[in-house]
């Protein structure tokens, strides 16, 4: 490996660092991007059954916020519950809008790599094209520092499209789960909503 990268001089550390940070966002977002996490099946059923009951005190309320993101935006409605039914559609509205981005955490960071990987990937090409044209002499072409360039210019572009297909394909594949997250938590906040107005 350290052989490689030697190979590949010195642009390849930034795609290291670019490499490291995709990797890092990719499995904290597959671990945090799940969906009985984030809205939990069984949590509306068991919200509408106390609201029935009349059993809604404050404290059911903060537990309610401590359990997931859907938690926290019924939790939002529920504290208005002596409000009119518009002033808890706007309170879940708000918190809906605070919990999406909190699912979109570290998106921009994963779609930056995603579109700086092949840039960088480019940067160390030239520069091993520099190095590579850099051998030629008067007395000919030194075999040595032509391969070198000519690895460097290959490695770089290799590794730097290594990097930016999978963090451009996770990247998409997190943004298209939190589009279904949101509208999961927005229908589940709709029927929170009807059955506070209606009791």
């Amino acid at each position: 490996m350290f052989a490689l990268i030697q190979a590949a001089g010195w642009p390849i550390w930034f795609l290291l660092a670019a490499s490291v940070v995709a990797v890092t966002i990719i499995v904290e977002r597959l671990l945090y991007l799940r969906a009985a996490r984030i809205s939990p099946p069984t949590l509306l059923p068991e919200v509408l059954a106390v609201l029935g009951q009349g059993a809604v005190d404050d404290d059911v309320v903060d537990q309610l916020e401590q359990n997931s993101p859907l938690g926290r935006v019924l939790a939002a409605g529920l504290r208005k519950r002596d409000a009119s039914p518009q002033q808890v559609r706007a309170a879940l509205e708000e918190a809906g809008r605070s919990v999406a981005h909190g699912l979109q955490r570290y998106l921009t960071a994963l779609g930056s790599v995603a579109t700086l990987a092949p840039l960088l990937g480019l940067f160390g090409t030239v520069i091993g094209m520099i190095e590579l044209f850099g051998a030629q002499e008067i007395s000919g072409a030194d075999p040595l520092k032509v391969a070198h360039g000519i690895s460097v210019a290959l490695y770089n572009t290799a590794f730097g499209l290594a990097v930016a297909m999978p963090s451009l394909l996770f990247h998409r594949h997190f943004h298209a789960q939190v589009d279904s997250l949101v509208l999961d938590i927005e229908q589940q906040a709709e029927r929170l909503a009807d059955q506070m107005a209606g009791s």
